[in-house]
């Protein structure tokens, strides 16, 4: 079955710009959120948000309308350079024993480069917490800002990672062993957590750790 062009439209946003749900899509277009279940049910993209996302963002109307041709009507220049929104999370990621704590909310939302984000995985699915605990130091320090991006999963040797262990969420660099998985630390004050066999099965992959911040108070 052919998807549904509000949700193609939605799709394409999301690659484009922080737009990332139905309700935030409502805002931009300045109407309320029945007007997309609305069109969705007539399978149908009305002039109407053409022209308004024209006019806010830039977007090529035959793009709009088709997903074909160049995404912006005007090529941009060094100057003029396109960013995204990546959402910060109300959740916290542990570099040490700590706990998890998640909510749905969006605190914040954090602005990068188009082109950077490109080159470092899918836009559409990163998203950024703050790290506690000082296991990662001194490369991840507590109060850390990290972006993931949620598909990544696959392990890359060395590379640091969110990992759902149980109910707790850790910031590791993972390392594949013969029929067991091991999480170190940065800190040499922290032994390496190994996961046999048959404790990999309760372990989450959230995504790879592609950039941090840190915030000076």
């Amino acid at each position: 079955m052919a998807e549904n062009k509000i949700d193609e439209l939605m799709r394409r946003i999301l690659d484009s710009t922080g737009i990332s749900s139905q309700s935030e899509l409502a805002k931009e277009l300045e109407i309320n959120r029945s007007g997309i279940t609305h069109a969705r049910n007539n399978n149908k993209i009305p002039d109407k948000w053409i022209v308004k996302l024209y006019r806010k963002f830039g977007f090529n109307p035959q793009w709009i309308d088709t997903g074909a041709g160049n995404v912006f009507i005007h090529k941009q220049s060094d100057y003029d350079v396109e960013f995204k929104y990546i959402p910060k999370v109300a959740a916290r990621l542990s570099a040490g024993t700590g706990s998890f704590e998640s909510e749905e909310n969006i605190t914040d939302y954090l602005s990068f480069q188009t082109k950077w984000l490109a080159g470092k995985g899918s836009a559409g699915s990163m998203v950024a917490m703050e790290v506690f605990g000082q296991s990662m130091e001194p490369v991840i320090k507590e109060g850390d800002t990290v972006l993931i991006d949620q598909s990544q999963k696959n392990i890359l040797a060395g590379a640091i990672y969110a990992v759902g262990v149980e109910d707790t969420i850790l910031v590791k660099r993972l390392e594949k062993h013969p029929n067991k998985l091991v999480l170190c630390s940065d800190n040499k004050g922290y032994e390496p957590i190994y996961l046999e066999r048959e404790q990999m099965d309760q372990v989450r992959i959230i995504g790879k750790v592609i950039w941090s911040c840190r915030e000076y108070r």
